[in-house]
């Protein structure tokens, strides 16, 4: 006789089977039983019932709110972000977040807020933040995820692939402005005034109608445009003035810029120690002092520019002083060959671990503008001597360093022969572009 199960007994037999199979913590989506019968067994007049039970679903979830719903939100910062304003965008609602980004040392890289850079969020429906991501100016990735008790902090360094591009502008109002119309960042302007400063006052000099054209390095990673590199090659025309400069390797890999000549583009000494600012008071016999109004001689040039900025040394030389002193406040002093030497004063403080006796390059950071001693504002105080008499270093003729030698000349046409053909290409554009 077939084996006939009430719906009683049927429902424990499902139980100890789920048990056995250890399948007691799985919602029961349905079942399926066979049963046997003995052989020859007749079973045309047996009665058959189909039993069709509903079975409710228990839902059991380990999951965290944050494993249940995500998001993912791109953004792309814009000039005058702050971290607020980029959270808001990308709908994060998360104050312990934003208390990270703001004040934790390792999430320093994302609060300089690089324009066009991605962002990149992970976040709940009520907008905590779960993870972020953006690419940092070398292009290393930057990922802060959520942990317990708070947010680490992780960074992904990648291969990155260097272009070529070629870029041209004019300026209208100022080489910043003129670069960003161009596609260009701020690195760029800044380099272009360094390479140029010995021929154009970019103070004083720079005039609607200027223009500029470019041939530099563009770093990408994973197709994204992370920074730009150096300028290989580049041409000013100030004032219907044409300069032309071009980056060139020795065999030491030492590099600099000349002009398609050959001939060092590099003065002994920069016009300016600072990269951008403007001149708040020029050299005289006589000026009324801002502080101790009397009458006295300006033995100097004043910069002025925001607390921080950064001071450059004008020429390679030794450190002679590094303190306060008197009126200066606080104060650099070096020595340069050919009885030269330079005064940076007012500083708010001074290059990392500068200090007496010192070798320093051209150009490299030894101090920070600042309003220390007598200052009526936030300036630098710039001296330029020769054999100890002060000199006006707007106007004082500067030598230039030493050209090509003869035994690189073929070297560097090889070099730079395919920059200038890029540089004549692009000359009349205003156009962006890369090959």
């Amino acid at each position: 006789m077939p084996l006939i199960l009430s719906e009683k007994t049927l429902a424990s037999r499902r139980r100890r089977a789920r048990v056995l199979l250890g399948l007691s913590s799985l919602p029961l989506l349905g079942v399926v039983a066979a049963f046997g019968i003995a052989p020859d067994t007749a079973t045309d007049d047996v009665t058959r019932q189909d039993v069709v039970q509903q079975l409710q679903i228990a839902v059991s979830s380990t999951e965290t709110p944050l494993e249940q719903d995500r998001y993912w939100r791109e953004e792309r910062i814009q000039r005058g972000d702050t971290i607020g304003s980029l959270l808001a965008r990308l709908q994060i609602e998360d104050a312990d977040a934003r208390a990270f980004l703001l004040s934790t040392a390792a999430a320093r890289s994302m609060q300089r807020l690089l324009p066009g850079k991605s962002v990149r969020a992970v976040t709940t429906g009520d907008g905590k933040l779960v993870s972020l991501r953006f690419t940092n100016g070398d292009g290393s990735e930057f990922l802060l995820r959520r942990d317990t008790p708070g947010f680490v902090v992780e960074q992904d360094s990648q291969e990155t692939v260097t272009q070529v591009a070629m870029a041209s502008g004019e300026v209208e109002t100022s080489l910043f402005a003129a670069t960003d119309a161009a596609g260009l960042n701020d690195s760029v302007a800044m380099q272009l005034a360094d390479i140029f400063s010995t021929e154009v006052d970019f103070h004083r000099d720079l005039h609607p109608g200027d223009r500029f054209s470019v041939v530099y390095e563009a770093i990408y990673r994973e197709g994204e445009h992370v920074r730009s590199g150096r300028i290989l090659a580049a041409q000013f025309i100030n004032r219907g003035l044409a300069y032309q400069a071009i980056y060139f390797e020795d065999e030491s890999g030492r590099g600099s810029y000349y002009t398609p000549e050959g001939k060092s583009i590099r003065r002994a000494f920069l016009r300016s120690p600072l990269e951008f600012s403007r001149i708040s008071s020029g050299f005289t016999t006589a000026r009324l002092h801002p502080v101790l109004n009397v009458l006295r001689a300006h033995k100097g040039v004043d910069y002025a520019a925001p607390v921080g900025t950064r001071v450059r040394a004008t020429a390679d030389g030794v450190v002679r002083f590094v303190g306060v002193k008197g009126g200066y406040g606080k104060v650099v002093m070096l020595e340069h060959r050919n009885a030269y030497s330079t005064l940076y004063a007012h500083l708010s403080g001074f290059g990392d671990r500068l200090r007496p006796g010192q070798r320093v390059e051209q150009g490299d950071v030894i101090g920070y503008v600042g309003m220390s001693g007598l200052a009526s504002g936030p300036h630098l105080h710039y001296e330029f001597l020769v054999n100890g008499v002060h000199k006006n270093p707007l106007s004082e003729s500067i030598p230039a360093a030493m050209p090509v030698g003869r035994e690189m000349r073929r070297a560097f046409q090889e070099q730079t022969a395919p920059l200038m053909e890029r540089l004549e290409l692009i000359r009349d554009t205003n156009l962006a572009q890369v090959n």
